[in-house]
């Protein structure tokens, strides 16, 4: 019984390993396209896909073949310091979808072990421990991406490896950014970029790390340009950009295959995980072949490149090119963000989002007030509904969907309707006396 799991849940692993739903917290048995079902015996219609991570889906059989054939060979592990042939097939394909000439791969286990060698690769090449991040950010839970994660919730320790300088975020409900067109926010962003460089770095920075869409900091995201626009004050002093992909990859913003490219940019380095391995651990690094090299020692993951995780990488990249996962993204994007930016509620702040990447964050009517009672009344009223939606955001008022690339117009408006009947529910509630 789910009862019996989670008191055993609570007797054996940390407490501050956050659950959804609490004392009624859900486990997931089963799962099929975009449907799972919970031990409670319901199905359910996931728009969170494992934190964006189940990219195409439950049971692909794309997927279990390539998987089943590799274990079919009694290899699971042979360690990369051996010749893999999924690994290298994979990192060709990365390779040339990149957007970066000559480039190079290395596999590792998750996104937080991307941005730490995406980190270790730029602080050798510019021999500097001095890195550029963006308030309302989230990297990783290691020492280093710690330090560069913007986000009071996920900072478990001040102590840090690196000397890290911060720029405003761009988020348009409040702050530095709050109402500011798109024009007006790329000059005060490339102001507070050269301000940052001229009074609290030591001259000698080695990276600016940015999401082109912040993931855990509730899908906020700047005007297209402005990574191009921060990349010229960049290229001044010769400092790295890292774009952080790990969200925004594989096409799920729908307008392009990757975050970084409505940005009239090409980074320096990309970080990647979550759906490219839809389920299988997974993650990595490409990035020019000189920035890449860099390391000046030997250095490999055990498990990253892996032959089994590589071998659903394959697949998962191959179905995404051949089912041009990218258009669906964009197609049934645009029917949720409709949708939503329809509903006329006093809660709802500001809809926002691209593709299957859709933000609703909730505010005290009126005000722009964050209100995480309300965003946790509609998360709730959301699965009481037959959907599964994620929170997040920097005071915990942010509904984050991200639902598998293949989601069906029927099912954007299932969950549609479901959203819609959630947030009028207790939009209602907020106007009783």
């Amino acid at each position: 019984m789910s009862e019996d799991l989670l008191a055993r849940h609570r007797a054996v692993l940390p407490g501050w390993m956050p659950l959804y739903y609490g004392d009624d917290a859900l486990e997931i048995v089963s799962g099929s396209g975009r449907r799972v079902t919970g031990a409670d015996g319901r199905s359910y219609l996931d728009f969170f896909g494992g934190v964006l991570t189940t990219m195409i889906g439950y049971d692909v059989a794309e997927i279990t073949e390539a998987v089943q054939r590799q274990l079919a060979t009694g290899v699971a592990h042979t360690s990369t310091l051996y010749l893999i042939r999924q690994q290298v097939e994979l990192a060709e394909k990365i390779a040339r979808i990149s957007g970066i000439p000559d480039a190079r791969v290395f596999f590792t286990n998750s996104g937080t072990e991307a941005n730490e060698t995406a980190l270790l690769v730029a602080t050798n090449v510019r021999r500097s421990n001095q890195i550029l991040a963006i308030k309302n950010s989230y990297h990783g839970r290691t020492f280093a991406t710690m330090a560069i994660t913007g986000h009071r919730s996920w900072s478990a320790s001040s102590l840090s490896p690196l000397q890290v300088s911060w720029l405003a975020s761009a988020d348009r409900l409040r702050g530095r950014m709050a109402g500011l067109s798109d024009g007006d926010l790329l000059d005060a962003a490339v102001d507070d970029l050269r301000e940052v460089l001229a009074t609290v770095t030591a001259g000698d920075v080695a990276a600016l790390i940015a999401e082109p869409i912040q993931g855990v900091g509730g899908f906020v995201h700047g005007p297209d340009g402005l990574l191009g626009a921060y990349q010229k004050v960049l290229a001044e002093s010769g400092i790295l950009l890292i774009a952080d992909e790990v969200q925004t990859g594989w096409g799920r913003t729908g307008e392009h295959f990757w975050g970084y490219q409505a940005h009239g940019v090409t980074p320096d380095l990309i970080t990647f995980a979550k759906g490219i391995g839809n389920g299988f651990a997974l993650g990595g690094v490409v990035g020019r072949a000189d920035v890449l090299n860099a390391v000046p020692a030997i250095s490999f993951s055990t498990y990253g490149g892996n032959p089994i995780s590589t071998a659903a990488g394959n697949a998962v990249l191959d179905y995404v090119l051949d089912h041009d996962l990218q258009a669906n993204a964009r197609r049934v994007g645009a029917i949720l963000l409709d949708g939503l930016r329809a509903v006329d509620a006093a809660i709802v702040g500001e809809v926002r989002g691209r593709g299957l990447m859709i933000a609703v964050e909730l505010v005290r009517p009126g005000t722009t007030e964050p209100d995480a009672a309300a965003t946790l009344r509609v998360f709730d009223e959301c699965r009481a509904g037959g959907l599964l939606v994620g929170k997040g955001g920097l005071y915990g008022n942010v509904l984050r969907m991200g639902p598998p690339l293949t989601l069906t117009e029927d099912e954007a408006r299932e969950g549609l309707a479901i959203l819609r009947h959630a947030i009028a529910t207790v939009d209602a509630e907020t106007r009783i006396p």
